[in-house]
């Protein structure tokens, strides 16, 4: 089959594949929540006001230019994401708290959201906002403070245009992993830097690797941040060629999905060129890409 063929074959089950979904845009997601005795709940970030947030700097930060320098140095962080994860049956929480993360939108008919975690990153992060604003385009960017801290211009940039800036912790650990008061240092510290860069704290969080439980779930709610997880893994993080990056985009594409891409942690240059590729290809088939309202 000649490219040309297999490319309008391709737009063709994606403007179908849209259509399916077509309803008024009203940004609600898709979730299991805890119910209470008069049914379910409200949103817990409005069912109690933010907590008291811990100080900016991280566990164990010392004082010093060293010291900020090595704050500042990203880990060897990455690994697979947990996207099987599921945490375990709880208790109800006072406030009600979900007990699951949003997996994807409902009723927003041809729309789909973009994610990219992990960032800022200098090299890449400015790359793909330019490729945003080119197409008009809004995303969510789930940064690590650790990232962030110090490039405040990066998350600047990403409000101006309009992009919904999340919080992936400070230093990106595997969240089950960590007592309570570990959890609210790593959350609430990196809202603490949105917050001075934007002049207000993150509504939406995201565990690394997907990893919920109980405290993060609680603290995060006491922060005033909803949970969002993913539908479409694009792998981005294996570094995987840019032509597999879009293929597993455009076969996941549909209503309400929500895509998970990096923009630091690694080389994500494939990410960049794959998203120039993508981008124009689900427009064309009639999405549109689009944050949640809160």
């Amino acid at each position: 089959m000649k490219k040309d063929e297999t490319t309008t074959g391709r737009r063709s089950l994606l403007r179908l594949a849209a259509a399916l979904g077509a309803t008024t845009a009203v940004g609600v997601f898709a979730t299991d929540r805890l119910t209470g005795p008069d049914g379910p709940p409200a949103a817990a970030p409005g069912a109690a006001p933010p907590a008291g947030r811990p100080a900016p700097a991280p566990p164990g930060a010392a004082a010093g230019p060293q010291a900020q320098a090595a704050r500042l140095r990203p880990s060897a962080y990455r690994l697979q994401p947990m996207t099987g994860y599921a945490p375990p049956a709880f208790r109800k929480a006072v406030p009600p708290v979900r007990t699951r993360p949003f997996l994807h939108l409902t009723g927003v008919g041809r729309s789909m959201v973009l994610s990219f975690d992990d960032g800022p990153d200098p090299r890449y992060t400015p790359e793909i906002l330019a490729v945003l604003r080119r197409h008009g385009c809004r995303a969510m960017f789930f940064v690590c403070g650790e990232m962030a801290a110090g490039r405040e211009d990066l998350l600047k940039e990403m409000a101006d245009d309009g992009h919904v800036v999340g919080n992936h912790s400070w230093s990106h650990p595997l969240v089950p992993r960590l007592r309570p008061s570990r959890i609210r240092q790593e959350l609430g510290s990196t809202s603490d830097v949105v917050e001075r860069a934007l002049g207000a704290p993150p509504l939406w969080y995201r565990a690394p690797y997907g990893a919920w439980n109980r405290h993060s779930f609680e603290i995060a709610a006491e922060l005033g941040m909803e949970p969002l997880a993913w539908t479409v893994d694009t792998l981005d993080w294996k570094e995987p060629p840019a032509d597999s990056i879009v293929r597993r985009v455009l076969d996941g594409a549909g209503p309400g999905v929500v895509v998970l891409n990096h923009d630091a942690g690694g080389n994500r240059s494939h990410t960049v060129t794959a998203l120039r590729r993508y981008l124009p290809e689900l427009l064309d088939a009639g999405y549109s890409i689009t944050v949640p309202r809160r």
